[in-house]
């Protein structure tokens, strides 16, 4: 992409002039205003901005046609302030805006946090067995936070925010309509007859209980932020756009669906984007290591553990098939959704080992 694209692209997701006068009209004058455009992130859009002496983070959806009910910046904002009360770390919010002729869609505002996101490196002060063992216990931990949140004491009331029983089930249909959207533009690209196989088997293999929690929706490393001290410790987590009432273990499957241990295969490199194999060294905890704590928090069993770490799984291709068709129809400037051409081919046949036993827990 050229510098007039990125300018270009730039200009659809802020317009400064509006911004700036929407912020002022929430935090008052200042006398410095700096925008910048983070693209860590593959979904919604974040800008950091400096206002005065405060920094700041905006979220928004990603500009043209997205598929129902994705990019709900105003239901994640609603449970990040739903839970500045609680035990679980989320960010300072500051305010919500559905007024459209700000940049033309909805978004949000919050402090920005500080500390350290792990993704592909951690931080020197962690890079030992300790360190390693406690950032998986951190996770696992804070984690167990969001399942405990008594979701009708901070007002995020079933029926009103979400309904848990049936959740998994809507799950596989939700994000099986997900990808049928964005096939309607890849398919001519090139069809997946795989994931009519890995669809067909999570329909038959939905769990017909679960406990009714909370759910985070998107949990995993790279969307928490560890403090600046020693030993790890999570100081905020973010990306709470899929937040919902629901079924627990569709987190803990999401999250394991990320972390890799060492038997695992290499990763390839049109989805490297996407995953990390940090996890895999030395210190790391393994999945098992990770589930067991889980339990042992929680008083509960993780039965059924392939269907939820295919679930994960196959919530990846649903997201990666819509920033491919959302490539095709240029309407991002991510240099990762070219690359779901081959990347998301590449996460069938994982959801596929997954599902045959080849890639155990």
């Amino acid at each position: 992409m050229t510098d007039d694209d990125s300018t270009d692209y730039a200009s659809r997701i802020v317009d400064e002039s509006a911004l700036a006068d929407y912020l002022e009209s929430q935090l008052g004058q200042v006398d410095e205003f700096d925008i910048e455009h983070h693209q860590e992130g593959h979904s919604n859009e974040t800008l950091f901005v400096t206002w005065g002496d405060t920094d700041l983070v905006i979220r928004r959806p990603p500009p043209g046609e997205t598929a129902e009910t994705a990019h709900d910046v105003l239901r994640e904002y609603r449970v990040i302030d739903s839970l500045q009360d609680t035990g679980v770390c989320v960010p300072t919010t500051v305010s919500a805006c559905d007024d459209h002729s700000v940049l033309g869609c909805d978004f949000y505002v919050m402090e920005q946090a500080d500390g350290d996101v792990i993704r592909t490196e951690e931080p020197e002060r962690f890079a030992t067995d300790a360190g390693r063992t406690r950032i998986g216990e951190e996770l696992v931990d804070r984690l167990v936070k969001i399942h405990e949140v008594d979701y009708y004491a901070v007002g995020l009331e079933e029926g009103d925010f979400g309904r848990p029983e049936g959740f998994t089930q809507r799950q596989v249909d939700r994000w099986s309509k997900q990808i049928s959207w964005a096939a309607e533009v890849t398919a001519e690209e090139r069809p997946i007859p795989e994931l009519d196989e890995v669809q067909s088997w999570l329909a038959d293999n939905v769990p017909e209980e679960h406990p009714h929690t909370l759910v985070h929706g998107d949990y995993k490393l790279d969307n928490v932020m560890f403090g600046t001290g020693t030993p790890p410790e999570i100081v905020a987590i973010f990306d709470w756009e899929l937040a919902a009432l629901g079924d627990p273990y569709t987190d803990l499957g999401w999250m394991l669906s990320f972390w890799f241990d060492e038997k695992d295969p290499d990763l390839p490199s049109s989805v490297g984007a996407l995953y990390s194999s940090i996890t895999m060294r030395e210190g790391y905890p393994t999945r098992k290591e990770l589930v067991e704590r889980y339990e042992q928090a929680t008083g509960t069993s993780f039965d059924d553990e392939r269907f939820y770490r295919t679930l994960g799984v196959y919530k990846l291709i649903g997201l990666g098939e819509m920033f491919f068709r959302r490539y095709l129809e240029g309407n991002s400037d991510d240099p990762l959704y070219p690359k779901m051409r081959d990347g998301v081919p590449q996460l069938a046949d994982r959801a596929l080992r997954i599902i045959e036993g080849e890639e155990p827990l």
